[in-house]
């Protein structure tokens, strides 16, 4: 992480683009790479938690392996994204904004990612995931858990 870091010049504009790489990387924002970046920057510790907790995308609790974020804008919502959140949270066995017990994967409403004419959609790791249907869930989770389509 002290790599990662210390890539960037100590300017406080960098501190969002330093976070983003440290989530990435890391699945979440540690009170010890917060702590870092502020040193780094030269910034209170508060600036640092301040930016972290604004945006959405950041996050303090670790993030699954696989994050599947399932949009719950207008379209998807009337195409039936609120089945798919329940069918995703029995597959799973977490609620919305949870992580599983092994690590693998979090579970996560988000208001909207921009692909509406393919309603209902989710964010599977980064990857748009069209036209989901509540009995397809199972198929999206097993293929993530490396045991579909072998």
């Amino acid at each position: 992480m002290e790599e990662m870091i210390g890539a960037y010049p100590k300017q406080p504009r960098f501190l969002l683009p330093i976070l983003q790489d440290i989530q990435s990387e890391e699945k979440y924002l540690s009170k010890e790479a917060m702590r870092a970046v502020a040193e780094h920057l030269s910034l209170p510790d508060s600036r640092v938690y301040a930016v972290a907790t604004f945006y959405k995308a950041l996050s303090l609790i670790p993030k699954g392996e696989h994050e599947i974020k399932v949009c719950m804008g207008t379209a998807c919502h009337l195409r039936g994204a609120g089945a798919i959140v329940a069918a995703l949270e029995k597959e799973l066995g977490v609620k919305n904004g949870e992580t599983t017990g092994d690590g693998k994967f979090s579970l996560e409403c988000v208001n909207c990612v921009g692909a509406c004419a393919l309603a209902p959609v989710a964010m599977v790791d980064g990857d748009i995931t069209a036209n989901l249907t509540p009995s397809g869930v199972s198929k999206l989770v097993d293929s993530m858990r490396g045991e579909g389509e072998k």
